[in-house]
């Protein structure tokens, strides 16, 4: 099974393409690569293996007699991509319009992972899918968090390690820097009563912040309330709205 790993590998074929391909989650496809034999696979997975890689019995002998060149490795890519609905599960219910190709697959890709941790919560599979999503909604307003995303690329190997896609001399400080901190915390050398007062600090600035935002909203109620109130209405509505946020924007420009 090592050898298959090392062609799977060499063809460039992912967990999750594979996964696709075979009608499984990624998880069994691991659980799949670990087994000893293929033998052990379920058969109608076993067939389907062997004939994307064309393959006879998958026996070690054949696996090591296999040559990767270009011709090979795109046969292999072609009938892959032939058992793979590229992008067509979230066509149903996602409008795609203006994606390339490319990136249609990938949003395919990323949807085929999201319900694959959602389906499985054992490691807290659904909560880091939220905080994921709160992440996506704050991207703009936080660029950190696009610097973090392409630091952990790099450590996994997805892409080069002197790519920068966003700021580099910003995004060039912030992976120094995390690269030192994870280092501190991976090699203990940061424990819990070393780093208390820099928690304290943390939990201080994000209880301010969410009093500020808080106090916003109690803010912006107001002033609903009052345009309301000027305009002799009782709630916005659809008919009403245009009318209402202007009031709202007049009377927070009295009082500014």
């Amino acid at each position: 099974m090592d050898k298959l790993n090392d062609l799977l590998q060499e063809l460039g074929v992912s967990k999750v393409k594979l996964s696709k391909y075979l009608g499984v989650s990624r998880q069994m496809v691991y659980n799949y690569l670990v087994l000893d034999s293929l033998d052990k696979w379920p058969k109608e997975k076993k067939i389907l293996l062997l004939q994307l890689l064309d393959l006879k019995d998958g026996s070690r002998e054949e696996l090591e007699s296999i040559k990767v060149d270009t011709e090979y490795l795109m046969n292999v890519e072609k009938r892959l991509n032939i058992g793979v609905r590229s992008g067509a599960d979230i066509d149903n219910f996602l409008d795609l319009k203006g994606l390339d190709k490319e990136s249609r697959i990938l949003l395919n890709d990323i949807a085929f992972i999201l319900k694959e941790k959602l389906e499985d919560n054992s490691n807290g599979g659904a909560s880091a899918v939220r905080y994921l999503y709160y992440s996506l909604q704050s991207m703009d307003n936080v660029p950190e968090i696009k610097y973090f995303l392409g630091y952990m690329a790099k450590t996994n190997g997805f892409i080069n390690s002197e790519e920068f896609a966003f700021n580099e001399d910003k995004q060039f400080i912030f992976e120094s820097i995390l690269y030192s901190a994870l280092n501190l915390y991976n090699n203990g050398g940061a424990s819990k009563s070393k780093v208390m007062e820099n928690r304290k600090h943390f939990v201080e600035e994000i209880e301010a912040k969410k009093e500020e935002k808080l106090s916003r909203t109690q803010q912006l109620n107001t002033v609903r309330i009052q345009a309301l109130k000027e305009l002799g209405y009782t709630e916005i509505n659809r008919d009403n709205a245009s009318e209402v946020f202007e009031k709202i924007a007049e009377i927070q420009s009295r009082k500014a």
